[in-house]
């Protein structure tokens, strides 16, 4: 099996996470590919990246031409950031590798577990032909490569977010990703929507121990940004509609959640997260009352 993963590394202040996340990210793919070649997996890993970035592209990975354009191109925002489209990244991946079978694409702060290729294989094997797994959280508290290993000793906590996509090579041609950038809020939906309708057996592994990612700060959710999110939902649209016209929209709870509301369930993670916090405040209500009946 070939398999060709790609991620969008990025110079940035040492005040930024990625600062930290970055290099942790390069050094679990090495492992894991390292892994996986010991057991015939064939894994090439490549970058897209815009010019200013190539210094920061790590050298044992396979840079593909520079990225030239971003979402600021296309209409003005209040907080300019240079995000590119998750089209232009895996149209360089798609160009960058012909002899590939799968496709991944991962967000460039995802750690991986160093069964993850191998595991991946097993599970394109039990004839799922595109899925994602969904990250764990572990303490945000490393910030060197060298602590990999207690980073890969905790288990972490679940994580519903969607930010490690694999997918057949032959099915890309059929993507319809509109001008969705990456960095901002429903990016996994534009991936998810193109996965479930280009594919046999689509799946969503929620609970695999694979990736993980250091802390849970959700900066992308910040008022300043929601013209991001807004940029994104109406691209995802673009991409539904797309797919309802050529009546190839499939009937997927993930995708049908999203059409019933996307604002609540996907645009305003701000609201996402208070019913969050006031969730784990019920419940450790309860477990002080149950604690208190039955000691």
């Amino acid at each position: 099996m070939k398999i060709a993963h790609i991620i969008n590394p990025v110079i940035v202040p040492p005040t930024s996470d990625l600062y930290r996340a970055q290099p942790i990210t390069f050094e679990s793919m090495r492992i894991a590919k390292e892994i996986a070649e010991c057991h015939g997996i064939s894994v090439n890993l490549y970058t897209a990246q815009y010019e200013c970035d190539r210094p920061f592209v790590p050298l044992d990975f396979q840079s593909t031409p520079e990225l030239e354009r971003s979402v600021i191109d296309v209409r003005p925002f209040k907080v300019s950031r240079r995000l590119p489209f998750i089209q232009d990244i895996l149209d360089r991946l798609y160009a960058a590798d012909a002899t590939a079978d799968y496709l991944i694409y991962t967000n460039v702060d995802i750690a991986l577990m160093p069964n993850f290729y191998r595991t991946v294989e097993q599970l394109v094997q039990a004839g799922h032909d595109a899925f994602v797994i969904n990250r764990r959280t572990i303490s945000k508290n490393y910030s060197d490569p060298a602590d990999l290993l207690l980073m890969y000793s905790q288990v972490g906590k679940p994580h519903l977010g969607h930010d490690c996509f694999v997918f057949r090579r032959s099915a890309y041609p059929h993507y319809r990703l509109e001008q969705v950038c990456i960095g901002a809020t429903l990016i996994g939906m534009a991936m998810l929507v193109n996965l479930i309708c280009n594919s046999e057996n689509f799946k969503e592994f929620r609970h695999l121990h694979l990736t993980f990612h250091l802390g849970d700060d959700t900066a992308w959710r910040s008022p300043d940004l929601d013209d991001y999110t807004s940029h994104n939902l109406h691209e995802v649209e673009k991409i539904v509609s797309h797919y309802k016209e050529k009546q190839r929209l499939v009937s997927h709870p993930l995708i049908q959640r999203f059409l019933r509301n996307p604002t609540i369930d996907y645009w305003s993670g701000r609201q996402d997260a208070s019913k969050f916090r006031l969730l784990k405040k019920v419940r450790s209500h309860l477990r002080s009352k149950l604690k208190y009946l039955f000691p």
